[in-house]
Formats: C-alpha cells, structure tokens, sequence
C-alpha cells in the first residue's frame, strides 16, 4: 500500500491531566493533517502501546453518551502513562470518515430506530470511511515499525499491517455499557467485527 508523504510540521510540550507529552504536527503533500501525542521515548523500546484515533467531537468535546469515543481515548492515554511511554495519533476523520454534518444526519436517522451501519448506508455513505495510511507514516517518521495497539477495530490493525506496521499484540478498550449505547456497541460487535477482549 502506497503511505501518504508528510513533513514534520512543527512540536510543542503539552501538559496533560495525563502528565506531559509532546505534540507533534504533520502535514501530508494532499493538504491531509495528522498529530501526534508523545510520551517518553517509544522508538526506544521493541512494542511501545500506540493509540490510533480518530476525531470524535461529540464524544470528547461534549461528552455523549451515544459513543465511546471520549472512554476510548482517556483509556489510552492513562495506559500510557502509566507505561511513562507511549503515542497516540490522532486522525481529522470525524464520524468513521463521513464528517460531523453527515454524522449528524446519520444520528437523526439512529433516532428513527436504524442502527449505525444502516443509518450510514441510507446516506449513500460507506459503514466506515477511515483511512490509516496517514497513521502508517506518522509512526515510521517516529522510528516506529513494531507496535501493542490499543484497538477493538480489525480493519484498524490490518490497514496497518497492511501498510508495513507489525502489530506485536492487541490490547482491546473495554466500553463501559450504558442504555445510550448499548444498541451501537452491540452493532460494532456483530456488524463490524469490533472486539472487546484480547485476542
């Protein structure tokens, strides 16, 4: 699979509730944004914990109930602390790629009762959008080729396997289940292969 070409933008020291980190920024030759959130050192050790993620401005922004985008990502940030090593990408693919307006309009039809692969394909739009080519060549400008990724998602970890990343071990984000989003994990799971126990 052919990666994006990028260019390391600029960094910058981020103080986190999580402790600090290093922010880094990318731009792709396509106008395509990638970031970087980096704890310790990750390209000194053989595996370190790698979050891919994708932007969820309900679910971390405003808090929803609907997702467990926000739990995801807190999820992977305390991990990585607690391993004082670690990176976490962070992916401008809002609503599984179709956009916030799309994703929108795809939650008023969730409201109607379809679950959120139909609701996206009533749209006219893919189940899942997402691209991780962008991923795939963050972590190899970081020294990364060998990583423990922090995922439920399979088509998550064979993009990136598939774009030369070698993932030494899964490590699933188990949700919390709340009656706003017990129907959408529940369809992550049966209709999107998503896994919530290690593998």
């Amino acid at each position: 699979m052919n990666l994006p070409v990028i260019r390391h933008v600029s960094c910058c020291q981020l103080p986190t509730a999580w402790g600090p980190y290093i922010l880094h920024g990318y731009l792709s030759t396509t106008g395509e944004e990638g970031y970087c959130l980096e704890t310790g050192q990750p390209e000194t050790v053989d595996a370190p914990l790698v979050r891919v993620h994708s932007e969820c401005l309900t679910g971390e922004s405003l808090h929803s109930l609907r997702c467990d985008c926000g739990e995801q990502l807190a999820a992977a940030l305390t991990l990585m602390s607690q391993e004082q090593i670690g990176l976490l990408i962070y992916l401008r693919q809002e609503g599984r790629g179709i956009g916030l307006l799309n994703k929108i309009r795809a939650y008023a039809l969730q409201d109607q009762g379809l679950d959120t692969v139909e609701a996206n394909l009533q749209l006219g739009l893919p189940a899942d959008d997402r691209d991780y080519g962008m991923a795939a060549a963050i972590l190899l400008d970081r020294g990364l080729n060998s990583i423990r990724l922090l995922t439920n998602n399979p088509e998550k970890y064979q993009a990136l396997t598939l774009c030369g990343i070698h993932i030494a071990e899964r490590i699933p984000l188990r949700p919390a289940v709340r009656p706003e989003n017990r129907a959408y994990l529940k369809t992550k799971a049966e209709r999107m292969g998503h896994r919530y126990t290690p593998d």
